[in-house]
Parts: C-alpha cells; sequence; structure tokens
C-alpha cells in the first residue's frame, strides 16, 4: 500500500483532511505526529491557532487498525509543500498520492484539439441539462512543453470551485477548460500597472484569447446539437483572469450564454469596453480592494454604464472587509498595516470563495436565469 492522503477542494482548493500509512508497529501519539512546511507554517495559521486553538495542519486524531495507520488532520492546503513527521520519519508532499473527492471519480478528462478540459456530467441525465462554464485564474493552466506543461488537472484542483459546483448541483453540467499560458505572460505583466498599460498576451494561442474561447464555445454548441446541454441555460464564471475571460466570452458567444458572473476580473482597455456594453444578465463580483489598484473603479463605471443603456439586470457586490472575515480572508492583524497592502491585496483576491458560496444569492440568481433569445 502506497502513502495516501485524501483531500477534497475547499476554501484555500485542494486541502488534505486524513493519511493513510502501511503500520505494523504500535499506533503513535497524536504528540508524536505534527506537520510542517509552508502549508502549514503561515502568519494567518499561526494567528487561527492563537485565536482559536486549533489550525490547518493540526492533527486531530489517529489510530492503527489492519496494518494501517490512519491520520485526521484539520484540513490544509495541498498548493504548497508539506512534510509529514511521523516521530523520527518525515514524509514529504511527493512521496504521497492524493484522493480527492468528487474531482477523482466523477470529472473526465478530456481534449478537442487545442482545448483540454475536465466535465462533471449529471447520472441518468433523462433530458438537456444546464452547464457551468468555469474559467480558471491566471497561473492555473499549462504550457506547451516542458517542466509545468498541461496536465489536465490544475485547473480543477487549484481554487474553490467546479469540483464544489458539481457537488452542490449535481444535476447540472460543469465544464472547466484549461488555457494555455504564455511562460513569460506573469513576468512581464505588472499587477499595478496603469489601466492602459495592463493588457495580457496578444498572442491569440494563449490565455483566454477570442480565438481559444472561440474553441470552447464549441465544444458547448456540439453538446447542445447532441442534446445533452440545454440551449436556453449555459452559464460562464471565472476569477481573475478568468474573470476578464468571463467577460470576453460574453462577447465570442454572445449567442451562447444566458447569464455570468466575472469574479474579480482583470480590467484592460478590451475587458473594460466589453463589460460595459454587455446586454445579458450579469453579476460582476470583487472585494472592496483587490492586488489591481482601482479594478473596483473601472467594475463600478462598466455596470453602471450598462444600467445606464437599459441592461437592469447587470448588478455588482463589492465584498466588505465583513463579508470577506466570515470566510476567514484577511483575517491576520497585521495585514491592515500600509506596509503589508500587498499581503492584504492577494488575499482580497479570494473573492470567489463568497461568491461561489452563494453570498446574496449570486449563484441561485445565475442558475435561475434563462436565456430567451
Amino acid at each position: 500500500m502506497a502513502y495516501s492522503a485524501n483531500a477534497f477542494l475547499g476554501l484555500t482548493g485542494q486541502e488534505i483532511s486524513s493519511f493513510d500509512i502501511p503500520w505494523k508497529k504500535k499506533a503513535l501519539s497524536k504528540e508524536e505526529i505534527h506537520l510542517e512546511g509552508p502549508a502549514v507554517e503561515t502568519e494567518h495559521i499561526a494567528y487561527l491557532k492563537e485565536s482559536r486553538g486549533v489550525a490547518p495542519g493540526d492533527i486531530l486524531s489517529v489510530e492503527a487498525e489492519g496494518g494501517v495507520l490512519h491520520i485526521e488532520t484539520e484540513p490544509f492546503t495541498n498548493r504548497v509543500p508539506w512534510t509529514l513527521c511521523l516521530g523520527d520519519k518525515k514524509l514529504e508532499k511527493k512521496d504521497f498520492v492524493v484522493h480527492t473527492r468528487t474531482a477523482d471519480e466523477k470529472f473526465a478528462k478530456l481534449q478537442e484539439g487545442r482545448v483540454m478540459y475536465r466535465l462533471y456530467s449529471p447520472e441518468n441525465a433523462s433530458e438537456p441539462r444546464p452547464m457551468i462554464l468555469f474559467l480558471h485564474g491566471g497561473g492555473n493552466g499549462g504550457y506547451e512543453d516542458g517542466e509545468g506543461a498541461r496536465d489536465n488537472e490544475k485547473q480543477l484542483m487549484a481554487d474553490y470551485g467546479p469540483v464544489n459546483f458539481a457537488e452542490d448541483y449535481p444535476d447540472i453540467y460543469v465544464m472547466a477548460p484549461m488555457c494555455v499560458e504564455d511562460r513569460d505572460m506573469f513576468k512581464k505583466m505588472n499587477m499595478n500597472a496603469k489601466f492602459a498599460n495592463s493588457d495580457f498576451s496578444k498572442d491569440p494561442r494563449y490565455g483566454w484569447s477570442r480565438y481559444y474561447l472561440g474553441l470552447v464555445c464549441d465544444i458547448i454548441k456540439r453538446m447542445i446539437k447532441e442534446g445533452k446541454v440545454d440551449p436556453k441555460r449555459v452559464y460562464v464564471t471565472g476569477m481573475s483572469m478568468g474573470g476578464a475571460g468571463t467577460v470576453r466570452a460574453m462577447s465570442v458567444g454572445s449567442d451562447l450564454f444566458a447569464a455570468a458572473v466575472p469574479v474579480c476580473p482583470s480590467m484592460t482597455p478590451e475587458t473594460f469596453s466589453i463589460l460595459k456594453s454587455i446586454r445579458r444578465p450579469i453579476w460582476v463580483t470583487s472585494a472592496y480592494i483587490d492586488h489591481t489598484l482601482y479594478r473596483h473603479k473601472y467594475l463600478v463605471d462598466a455596470v453602471m454604464n450598462m444600467r445606464d443603456n437599459g441592461n437592469n439586470n447587470a448588478h455588482l457586490t463589492l465584498f466588505s472587509p465583513e463579508d470577506l472575515e466570515k470566510y476567514d480572508i484577511s483575517i491576520t492583524p497585521s495585514l491592515i498595516k500600509a506596509e503589508n497592502y500587498g499581503k492584504l491585496f492577494r488575499q482580497n483576491h479570494w473573492s470567489w470563495v463568497p461568491t461561489y458560496k452563494n453570498e446574496y444569492g449570486i449563484m441561485a440568481w445565475l442558475l435561475n436565469q434563462v436565456k430567451e433569445d
């Protein structure tokens, strides 16, 4: 039996909740087991431990039975390195096979031409079902080749999102494509650049370009023709770069989507121009302040322009500090200091968590929209 870690998709993305270790010795006590590494040694986690007495990575229970040592932990992120220490024995993240609830067994791994995607299909669907198209954020795509090439998994595991949709709404399709990223795209882009200089790669092969989104839309249209997907209830959402992709998708597939929820969308001259002219139902969300300066200013202007031009089903939510604190986002006291604003901005960027947790009824609103034309 290999070393196994059991995971689910939590608020920080893929989170480890337990381990199964081949074991022929006497069971260790909780005090003899602990975790080390960046996954459990942050200022945020230290604050949770101090203020609440329990924090991600804490060992909750240990049991030896049938030659297996089963260890339950307070869930912690699998996005960064960690080491499980069993007395004098140390097991690193790379030593484990991670099994992820729902993601492993219910999302098919597919590819059509250039588009690699994961697809959740509702069981025993006897009639066309709705679909949510999810567009991941920057850094969660793949590359053409070499180290970090496309594995058709990262877009599913990186954030709270598509897997949770499948668990919360099991009677709809969930499609999560992986875009191809330019290795130099984020090196060249200054997140705090002026609006006019903040565009992404203009190479149509990379990112959520109009070209690539067109290929994704073609797959959905095929599924509609096959009688799988309800043509009146196709929705699109995504965060950050994927939020910008969501805005762009509403231009590329204006005849396809019933409604959209762009989350903290990257604002560029192109996406701002598209956003302010959308006529379909849309609900834009972001934090009261985000890690791209003035993002919220352009979101407000765009939504006001939509409403001024007759789109009364255009909405905007800027999550307050209290909204974020409900999900333990930006709660570490030192983050309010001016010298740490960079950290604050990065945590505030997680506005997809309250959005996809249906704060203010946003997801309920989305899934109730029906395209009439």
